[in-house]
């Protein structure tokens, strides 16, 4: 069984190097615990947080890391799966070269990291996982296929980990944000090819999720979050993060479809398709 987390317990956040991961490790530092944090360039320590460069979409480095931690530390209570990528470009225009990256990045870097840190978990028959995914995971929206469906893949790969190490002692939870301010735009990376149809849907949609992000909420929010969730002692699957994490999954299950389509075209400004019927 889980208990209550001691103030000396040891946390490894990957990405903690900006946004949600980084304002998570402080909290933990400032609440006793041992926190390691990860980016995929080397990075100095700060405010409590020991830093190691980590890149999730290799084995070597990936190892090399969780080794670091263990032969700091002797173990790793809690692992918070935060590092990922943002990509922007609508699904015919991405290569699946692109797309791969993404599936590299934040649904393997999960499975990758948690494989890492997971034998010594099940060696104290406790442990505790928190997977950082997306309110995109619930809804397609325009610009963000591959995104999205990175981040539904990493709902249900943490839903059935959760099963599955749970004879073990071992808690796992997703928290998906919604809109926070980031600056995750700064680092994603964007489709090179464009396709003349899309171009007014691409621009409402870059449009639109810029707005989102700039007025988001505060990535503290989500920080203390992921630190309460660490704490409890019973804790759930699955936790919204921010007023659209709470009320989306609602929308999505209890609104029709054909009405969920009309909100969500409007709100990206996507103007209503003119049939003209096939061309000759």
């Amino acid at each position: 069984m889980w208990h209550r987390q001691k103030s000396d317990g040891v946390v490894l956040i990957t990405g903690a190097s900006s946004g949600i991961g980084r304002a998570t490790a402080q909290l933990f530092a400032e609440n006793g615990f041992r926190v390691f944090g990860t980016s995929r360039r080397d990075r100095p320590d700060e405010h409590g947080v020991e830093m190691l460069r980590l890149d999730v979409r290799s084995d070597e480095s990936v190892a090399h890391c969780v080794n670091q931690v263990l032969d700091r530390a002797g173990r790793i209570d809690v692992l918070v799966n935060n590092a990922g990528i943002m990509h922007e470009g609508f699904a015919e225009e991405t290569t699946l070269q692109d797309a791969h990256a993404v599936f590299a990045a934040n649904l393997f870097g999960v499975a990758r990291v948690t494989n890492a840190a997971l034998p010594g978990m099940r060696h104290r028959r406790r442990g505790r996982i928190i997977n950082i995914g997306s309110l995109a995971s619930w809804v397609g929206e325009p610009g963000e296929a591959f995104y999205a469906a990175s981040k539904a893949a990493v709902a249900r790969y943490t839903e059935a980990l959760r099963h599955e190490v749970w004879p073990l002692g071992i808690s796992v939870s997703l928290v998906e944000p919604g809109a926070f301010t980031t600056g995750v735009l700064k680092a994603s990376s964007a489709s090179e090819a464009a396709i003349a149809d899309y171009d007014g849907a691409r621009e409402a949609a870059r449009r639109t999720l810029r707005q989102s992000l700039r007025g988001g909420g505060d990535p503290d929010k989500v920080a203390a979050l992921i630190v309460k969730i660490a704490r409890a002692r019973s804790p759930r699957y699955r936790y919204g993060a921010g007023r659209d994490g709470r009320w989306v999954p609602l929308l999505k299950t209890l609104m029709p479809q054909r009405l969920l389509d009309r909100l969500l075209r409007r709100s990206f400004g996507l103007s209503p398709r003119h049939d003209t019927g096939p061309t000759s």
